[in-house]
C-alpha cells in the first residue's frame, strides 16, 4: 500500500494527483483498506469466534487511518504561508525609464 501512491504520480500529471490527493484520495485508500483488511478480520472471527475482535480491528483502523489523513498528513504539507516570509511588494520598474535605458 505504501507504494500505490508513489506509483500513481507517474500515470501522469493530473491522473495520479486526482486519485491521490484531497478528499478522493481518502476515500481512496479508506476502501482499499478496508478491503485489503477483510481477510484479516475474517481470521480474527472464525479465531475468537465473536464479532467483537474484527469491530475492534475496524475501530483501531479507523483511528489510525484517521489521525494519519486528518493531523499527520496536513502537519507535514506545507499549504499554510510561511509566517516569516518576506511580503515586502516588489518593485515594478516604469516603462519610461526602460525606454530611455535603450537610447
Amino acid at each position: 500500500m505504501g507504494l500505490l501512491p508513489h506509483l500513481l504520480h507517474h500515470v501522469g500529471l493530473l491522473g495520479g494527483a486526482v486519485l491521490v490527493t484531497g478528499a478522493t484520495g481518502n476515500l481512496l485508500f479508506a476502501v482499499l483498506g478496508l478491503v485489503f483488511s477483510l481477510p484479516l478480520l475474517r481470521r480474527l472471527y472464525r479465531r475468537f469466534g465473536t464479532w467483537k475482535a474484527p469491530t475492534l480491528a475496524l475501530a483501531v483502523f479507523a483511528l489510525m487511518f484517521s489521525l494519519s489523513a486528518f493531523l499527520i498528513g496536513p502537519a507535514i504539507s506545507d499549504d499554510e504561508p510561511n509566517p516569516g516570509r518576506d511580503r515586502t511588494p516588489v518593485q515594478t520598474p516604469d516603462p519610461d525609464e526602460h525606454e530611455r535605458h535603450h537610447d
